[in-house]
């Protein structure tokens, strides 16, 4: 059941006349396929108790601001599932990351009921309650909604207070709601904070295989991609592929003629942008590039070291029963044998687990 709001004066009354509620179930809708940011369509919202979600109409003036308090308030904890992209569409259309956030698919992976675990296999899991998937990829912009389309919005959020129960007792139970406290919270500083990673080199594929000045032009390629989709409202991808990235940044073209010749044979290739990226290319290296962290392919010994720290981790996980990923991705082992990550690349709750772990084998 759920009621359609698009009156921002109805928002509130409705709100309202939840009382004192310590909790709400949130989702959203939206549309990615052709910009950098969401473009929020939807917002699903359920207090404790109720069996009707309000679906909220976000595209009509005034709803961002009725919406604002609700987000803002932090005696209200919203409960939400894989929330990094709804908070980031929430964030761009209210201007407000919600917190504090119960994030139930990170702390489904905490209780060691599976990492990554999609809402509707948990709630299947947990509740034993089959819910249809044949609206994921609808064309939530669209008004009317269908109501298919409504019935699947609204199954989003009415049982996100009992998964919230059971895991919360689960995490109680296994002394670990303050792990889930820490990556819900850092979840939200993350989006709201909104920054941009000032390495992204590091996370191509290709990198490693680049000589130090090549990873450097990459990096500024990058740099200027992000923040070029950014004020575009486009894709990356849109704004500078990566295998065109790789290629300049491999081998830039020597003289203008053949940069020119190069852009005009590739394909999407940001011809637009020719003057801005010959200068990327050919900038004389700044004090950024001296503290430049080097995307390095591990020697023998390197790769026996980062062999040995996954098994560890891997053990270690095993033992408390979560999922290896959950405790150390490959690139955050690879970041603890580089020095000058090593000090930020493990935090809170996971250093102190696996510190004493991985130490001996760094």
């Amino acid at each position: 059941m759920h009621y359609w709001i698009d009156d921002p004066s109805t928002l509130t009354a409705r709100i309202a006349a939840w009382g004192h509620v310590s909790s709400i179930a949130l989702d959203t809708e939206f549309i990615r396929e052709r910009t950098w940011w969401p473009q929020l369509a939807l917002v699903q919202l359920a207090a404790p108790g109720d069996a009707a979600a309000l679906l909220v109409d976000p595209t009509i003036p005034g709803m961002a601001d009725a919406l604002r308090p609700l987000l803002a308030d932090p005696a209200i904890v919203k409960l939400m599932h894989s929330a990094s992209e709804d908070l980031q569409a929430l964030l761009h259309t209210c201007k407000i990351a919600p917190a504090p956030l119960f994030d139930t698919q990170i702390a489904a992976a905490l209780c060691g009921i599976g990492a990554g675990m999609g809402y509707q296999r948990l709630v299947e899991t947990l509740l034993g309650i089959a819910l249809p998937k044949d609206q994921t990829r609808s064309d939530w912009l669209r008004r009317p909604l269908s109501p298919a389309q409504c019935d699947y919005a609204a199954d989003d959020v009415l049982h996100l207070h009992a998964i919230h129960t059971q895991l919360q007792e689960r995490l109680h139970d296994l002394g670990r709601t303050p792990w889930l406290d820490e990556d819900s919270a850092r979840l939200v500083t993350a989006i709201a904070t909104d920054a941009p990673d000032p390495w992204p080199h590091l996370a191509l594929r290709g990198a490693q295989d680049l000589e130090p000045d090549a990873q450097a032009r990459l990096c500024r390629l990058l740099r200027w991609r992000e923040a070029t989709a950014r004020a575009s409202d486009r894709p990356k991808g849109w704004v500078l592929d990566n295998a065109l990235a790789l290629a300049l940044a491999r081998r830039p073209p020597s003289n203008i003629h053949a940069f020119h010749s190069l852009l005009d044979a590739t394909p999407k290739a940001p011809r637009r942008s020719r003057g801005e990226l010959w200068q990327l290319l050919h900038a004389a290296p700044g004090g950024d590039q001296m503290d430049l962290p080097l995307a390095i392919a591990p020697d023998s010994a390197g790769k026996q070291r980062l062999k040995a720290m996954q098994e560890a981790v891997a053990a270690h996980a095993e033992r408390i029963g979560i999922d290896a990923g959950i405790l150390a991705s490959r690139r955050t082992l690879e970041a603890l044998l580089d020095p000058r990550q090593r000090d930020t690349a493990l935090t809170g709750w996971r250093r102190e687990l696996l510190a004493p772990v991985l130490a001996p084998l760094i």
